[in-house]
């Protein structure tokens, strides 16, 4: 077993199913023993959480859950994550298939599997007609490949169709938002054929991270990774656009005071993130705004929940987003959302409530951001509301709930 430190949302989406999963069998705390599979294929790394171990010592689990550090056992990480930077589907199938296969072999036998992302392992761990399997379908991993050449099309076309066939094998399925479901119905048309309705599971936040602010800048904050389809040059063509709406009569002190912070993660390993960093930084010297915006990259949690307090409101551009956690993270912090008006945030911001739902324009985000300028009272009280709303739908606390409703409906278990 081995300590490894997790983000703050992989922390409490495990620590959710922790404290929500009962066991009828060893009449502790919990009504079903679950064994949570997580593939963290970013990290490099596959974990396993042994929660037999949880019912022998629950307030050291308990405090793991608070301070993000789990006792985990590692597979796999010997396994390569490409070849020469290509076989990335293949190196993950295969790293995943070995950590099944172990799970298989050196574990007991667990009443639900809880698998993420990945549906290759789902037909492995159905070996064990006893255990029941969850798969979290966050997006249909064929539509985020690329198969833009012949050779491409031909190295994804086995991959795409094992994942949809052992997608279909999952006793439950689960996505992130009504989007993502739409989205898995017009993607995998077999399994929708079939009756296969995926159920939507919100993904949360930890609210209690984020306190009131007391105060606030006139500053708009971006927060994204610094990749293309995030769509960031809005923000900063939006922001240039504030300059020409006349009909707001904006206050040139106001407008003055303005700013605009980029934030997000970044890795210079990566073209497309030195790329793009340095795309957006031409186009803000292009809109002649370059003095009023900054770029923070890869900032920590504390850096990124001190941009928070301090912002006006955060400006989120990736259209047809899956999800969309970021905007969560800011109704969470007091502040309103401006969001393009599709995919995950159409279902997480309510419009002229909690933000602004706006069409993928600089026109249209700069109009909203005219007038949380002009009214900064309407920012505050926007926040105030978007907290509310995020506390009520989208905390861990909520989600764990319905995680639990959907584990004691797929194992026949009753709630006490």
């Amino acid at each position: 077993m081995l300590p490894l430190n997790l983000s703050p949302m992989a922390t409490m989406f495990i620590f959710s199913l922790l404290i929500m999963i009962k066991t009828d069998a060893l009449k502790k705390l919990f009504p079903v023993t679950c064994f949570y599979l997580h593939f963290l294929l970013l990290q490099g790394m596959f974990l396993v959480f042994d929660l037999d171990k949880f019912y022998d010592a629950p307030d050291s689990y308990i405090l793991a859950g608070c301070t993000g550090t789990f006792p985990v056992t590692v597979y796999g990480s010997f396994l390569p994550r490409h070849v020469f930077y290509r076989f990335h589907a293949l190196c993950a199938y295969l790293r995943c298939i070995f950590v099944a296969l172990c799970v298989l072999f050196l574990w007991p036998s667990f009443d639900v599997i809880l698998a993420d992302q990945v549906s290759v392992v789902i037909p492995l761990m159905k070996l064990k007609k006893s255990m029941k399997v969850v798969f979290y379908c966050h997006f249909p991993d064929l539509l985020l490949a690329h198969h833009t050449t012949v050779l491409r099309r031909l190295y994804r076309k086995p991959i795409d169709f094992v994942e949809e066939i052992t997608t279909g094998m999952a006793d439950m399925i689960l996505v992130n938002s009504k989007f993502t479901a739409s989205t898995f119905a017009n993607t995998f048309k077999r399994l929708h054929a079939q009756g296969i309705r995926p159920a939507v599971l919100y993904p949360a936040v930890n609210v209690d991270q984020f306190d009131e602010p007391h105060s606030y800048k006139l500053n708009f904050l971006s927060i994204n990774r610094f990749e293309r389809k995030k769509n960031i040059e809005l923000a900063v063509s939006a922001f240039a656009k504030l300059h020409n709406l006349e009909e707001h009569a904006l206050q040139s002190q106001k407008l003055n005071e303005a700013t605009l912070t980029i934030a997000g993660g970044y890795d210079s390993r990566l073209r497309e993130n030195v790329e793009y960093l340095d795309e957006l930084k031409h186009l803000a010297e292009r809109e002649g705004v370059s003095s009023r915006i900054s770029f923070v990259t890869s900032c920590s949690t504390a850096e990124r929940n001190k941009l928070l307090s301090q912002c006006l409101c955060v400006i989120y551009t990736p259209k047809d987003e899956h999800f969309g956690i970021v905007p969560l993270e800011a109704m969470a912090a007091h502040k309103p959302v401006i969001a393009c008006n599709s995919g995950g945030p159409v279902e997480t911001v309510k419009d002229a409530e909690t933000g602004f739902l706006c069409d993928p324009t600089p026109e249209d985000f700069s109009l909203a951001m005219a007038k949380l300028i002009q009214d900064p009272q309407m920012a505050s009280r926007m926040g105030g509301e978007a907290r509310k709303h995020v506390a009520e739908l989208f905390s861990t606390k909520t989600f764990g709930q319905h995680l639990n409703q959907y584990l004691m409906s797929i194992t026949g278990s009753k709630e006490d």
